[in-house]
């Protein structure tokens, strides 16, 4: 592992990087820091170099002129940069995806794949969209945040754990600085990399309704839904989220050489019975 902070215009960056091979990077959402990766971490970085961060204002990262998401794209540019990383794929969950969709847009020939995972931060949202996330938006406004995050099956072992890495924050949804630059879904389309939707079907901040709708103004794009799990698919279903993950990496031809194909291979039968 390697680890560090770089200073960027404003900031102070964490981050980390695991294994070797072509880089995937982990955003993580407005509840968390890089240390909510970690069910993801020995998966991916079996064939790929695995890099997470933190978002200025979270984990051990500072916010030092106070301008939060409208720095986000730009930090992420200069710690890519730093690590000598030229292309990439791109793996957002909730504010996360905020942050990778606005450098696809900014840089699309550095990104060789994109997973959106619940989240719809940085799309603009059509008059459809809209009203059923103003309904979620007002019926989520003063949930305690592990009821907006985490599906009601969710183990109370894995919530504690939630609450005590957030806790590392500087900032959380109610202070949080600056705002994405929102483009219309159907601009993501045509720019040469793949794009996934992973979603849980139990998302009470980004309602599967609606990630539906936005999915199917991207052409060419494609929607994984999770069942059973809450805004936090990749907490609450690491296998199938880790799967996923390595499955759109494996498309698009972005893995190195060595490891196993999938985060379960021990769970696959090969053909005629023999493990």
């Amino acid at each position: 592992m390697e680890s560090g902070i770089l200073k960027t215009a404003g900031a102070e960056i964490y981050y980390q990087t695991h294994g070797a091979g072509p880089a995937v990077v982990l955003a993580h959402g407005i509840g968390g820091n890089h240390a909510l990766w970690y069910g993801q971490i020995d998966a991916l970085a079996r064939s790929n170099r695995v890099i997470l961060f933190d978002h200025r204002g979270f984990g051990l990262s500072r916010d030092l002129d106070g301008r939060g998401r409208g720095a986000f794209v730009e930090d992420l540019v200069v710690l890519l940069d730093h690590l000598g990383e030229d292309r990439v794929a791109l793996v957002g969950q909730s504010m996360g995806a905020g942050t990778c969709i606005g450098f696809a847009h900014q840089a699309p020939e550095r990104v060789a794949a994109l997973a959106i995972c619940d989240s719809l931060h940085g799309i603009v949202e059509s008059p459809a969209v809209k009203a059923i996330m103003d309904a979620a938006r007002t019926k989520t406004a003063a949930m305690d945040q592990i009821d907006r995050v985490l599906g009601a099956a969710a183990p109370r072992d894995l919530a504690m754990l939630y609450r005590q890495i957030a806790s590392f924050n500087a900032v959380d949804r109610h202070n949080l600085t600056g705002q994405f630059t929102a483009r219309p879904a159907a601009d993501l389309a045509g720019k040469g990399f793949p794009i996934l939707f992973l979603s849980g079907t139990e998302d009470v901040i980004f309602l599967i309704e609606a990630v539906r709708l936005v999915q199917a103004e991207v052409a060419g794009s494609f929607l994984v839904e999770v069942n059973d799990v809450g805004h936090s698919a990749f907490l609450e279903a690491p296998t199938q989220f880790n799967d996923t993950i390595l499955s759109l990496l494996q498309m698009t031809g972005h893995v190195g050489k060595s490891g196993a194909a999938h985060s379960n291979t021990a769970g696959y039968v090969r053909v005629g019975g023999q493990a």
